[in-house]
């Protein structure tokens, strides 16, 4: 089946609003069955062959996701779409009506796992939709024939996909098209975490990466809708913010702006207390170069994490050749070199992959000896996987056992640093973000970003706190808390703040570090590198946000009910106790309620255009039934 294109039924195009549910003849599907094949839907027909009597909007959906935090906010977009049309989204796949698959196509063993579960999916015989960079990069591939699919820059449309799948129709939305909107309904798997995309695509091409077949070529948000972002999700009661892209340091530059102009105005929208740190993401070392210095002095503001992931792939500069990559080793050394001596306590986490084509035996041994030399905290190692399409795939192997060899001998090296040692005894300030896996502990992060457990006492998830090192492991360290600086509790008085301060008294992003900010100015020598997702988008019951509030009024579900509770809770704030998951109100603070702007006008006219065009029509019916008397 071919490319559906964006097209509105009986109009000139411009696409659907966020979420909105087009028409069957305006979604491209491909209702045609083999009659030898069971139908995928078949399992929702009953016994008599009728259909489920279940309201479209009420069904269970199990969500998977892999790979990067990119992947992680695309899903976490369409949780939050789903769920604001009626759907739950559910961590069990045997209760799920439909499943939905977020996919990454970085590695041969995560595109391995979506094989397995699509498998696992129509044994089942459950209606599948598959999203993400497999299908965009790989939209042949055996596995997705019979399944409906959605694109990376399609996600604003995964309502109808599902709603298309559940009737039986194989849908495939693969057409690239503007950006989606920031803005749309959103449930975060981490209710303190915003991961904000703030570009899509690269300008490398690099030969091992499938990436750029799924993603594309740069393309960037604005300045003023990424600041506008940052500034809802902090009055959400958002703890961290995560810059995602393929490569943070290219931002920008398709849209005659840069990186630095970008956290300049990230960072001034911070709260004063301290409260939301900015983590910046990954970025690959060409484009940071001309911007290292103004970089530095962003990642030395007390309210941004001083930890960045800049991956060098090897410490050879002809395999750095092979790959494309667009830098030498000495160019990886300028900026690890300089961000470590202008930021304090500055931490960087790298990438390697090992067994390239044509990396020999000294090449690998270049990198080993880089490893050595900065014993970064943070090494993802992985093994060279030939992805189909790229050209390093045509390349000549090394040979497997060789690769494995290479790969277990970098990795005991790594593993035998010691990163946090001289940490025990120091007293940091930490941001507590989540609970830990063994569900006694939680999890903050110090300023360097190195992971702190402390023990699970009170309220403590979404606040800040002072903490006692009392031990170190090799992958974090445990702490004491002496003393909680900013508490859940106090968000909604803090929002009114920042929503009525104009910016002097905002995090400034030329501070100094020896003026008195909550921040903290300890600099620390150690940071906790970047977490790849492969869980599953789950909604949590206490996780309230606008989106749960639009999830709550089902006899609501359009665009002009959306509309109207968006200018209902710009007048009338509704906040949230994120801790303790009950809803309070909150005053609207600053406007008039008594101006009507562009929306409220258009809002208006369209009803009134909708009454009398029903009035018209039930007049026009009237006078058409008198006449057949």
């Amino acid at each position: 089946m071919e490319d559906i294109e964006d097209l509105l039924a009986g109009s000139g195009g411009g696409g659907a609003p966020p979420g909105f549910r087009l028409p069957i003849n305006a979604v491209g599907v491909n209702p045609k069955y083999n009659k030898n094949k069971p139908r995928l839907h078949d399992n929702h027909l009953s016994k008599t062959g009728s259909l489920s009597p279940k309201i479209p909007g009420t069904e269970t959906i199990y969500m998977k996701t892999f790979g990067c935090s990119h992947n992680q906010s695309d899903s976490e977009y369409m949780a939050g779409q789903l769920s604001a049309f009626g759907y739950a989204v559910t961590d069990n796949s045997e209760e799920a009506d439909i499943w939905l698959i977020n996919t990454c196509t970085v590695k041969s063993p995560s595109q391995s796992a979506m094989d397995t579960l699509i498998a696992k999916c129509k044994s089942a015989k459950k209606p599948l939709v598959v999203a993400g960079c497999v299908p965009q990069g790989s939209r042949d591939l055996k596995e997705l024939e019979g399944v409906s699919i959605v694109g990376v820059q399609q996600i604003d449309r995964v309502v109808e996909v599902v709603e298309e799948t559940l009737k039986g129709h194989e849908v495939r939305l693969l057409h690239r098209k503007k950006l989606p909107a920031l803005d749309l309904p959103k449930v975060r798997r981490n209710k303190f975490v915003e991961i904000l995309p703030i570009n899509v695509g690269c300008l490398g091409a690099c030969t091992y990466c499938k990436t750029k077949h799924a993603r594309g070529h740069l393309g960037s948000y604005t300045v003023e809708s990424l600041v506008g972002r940052v500034r809802t999700v902090i009055v959400d009661g958002v703890k961290e913010v995560w810059l995602s892209s393929e490569d943070t340091g290219a931002y920008g530059r398709d849209i005659g702006v840069n990186l630095p102009i970008l956290l300049n105005a990230i960072v001034a929208e911070l709260p004063p207390d301290g409260s939301t740190m900015l983590r910046i993401g990954m970025t690959n070392p060409p484009f940071i170069l001309e911007h290292l210095k103004e970089i530095a002095e962003v990642l030395c503001h007390p309210c941004v994490y001083s930890f960045l992931h800049v991956p060098v792939q090897s410490g050879s500069d002809a395999v750095l050749s092979a790959m494309n990559r667009e830098y030498t080793l000495s160019d990886f050394r300028t900026v690890v070199d300089t961000l470590i001596e202008l930021v304090p306590g500055m931490q960087i986490a790298t990438d390697i992959i090992c067994g390239f084509p044509g990396e020999t035996d000294e090449d690998f041994n270049q990198t080993v000896n880089l490893i050595k030399e900065y014993k970064f905290p943070q090494v993802h190692i992985s093994q060279f996987y030939p992805r189909p399409g790229t050209p390093a795939a045509r390349m000549k192997k090394v040979p497997s056992a060789v690769v494995k060899k290479r790969s277990r001998e970098l990795t005991s090296v790594f593993e035998a640093f010691t990163p946090y040692l001289g940490m025990e005894g120091r007293v940091e300030r930490i941001w507590i973000t989540e609970i830990a896996a063994d569900g006694i502990h939680l999890v903050g992060h110090t300023k360097g970003y190195v992971q702190v457990l402390v023990p699970s006492t009170g309220n403590m998830l979404g606040t800040s706190a002072l903490v006692k090192i009392t031990s170190v492991g090799r992958w974090s360290v445990f702490g004491e808390v002496i003393k909680i600086l900013n508490q859940v509790n106090d968000k909604i008085a803090s929002n009114r703040r920042i929503s009525s301060q104009v910016g002097q008294d905002k995090c400034s992003p030329y501070s100094s570090q020896n003026e008195p900010c909550a921040c903290s100015n300890e600099p620390d020598p150690s940071a906790c590198g970047l977490e790849c997702y492969e869980g599953k988008i789950t909604v949590e019951e206490g996780q309230v946000s606008w989106i749960d509030r639009f999830a709550e009024d089902i006899n609501s579900q359009n665009v002009i009910g959306w509309l109207l509770r968006k200018r209902k809770n710009q007048l009338k704030g509704v906040g949230n106790d994120i801790a303790l998951g009950s809803k309070k109100k909150q005053e609207w603070v600053g406007g008039n309620k008594g101006e009507w702007g562009v929306v409220d006008r258009a809002l208006l006219g369209g009803i009134l255009v909708s009454f009398l065009i029903i009035v018209a029509l039930l007049i026009h019916i009237g006078f058409r039934t008198l006449s057949t008397k």
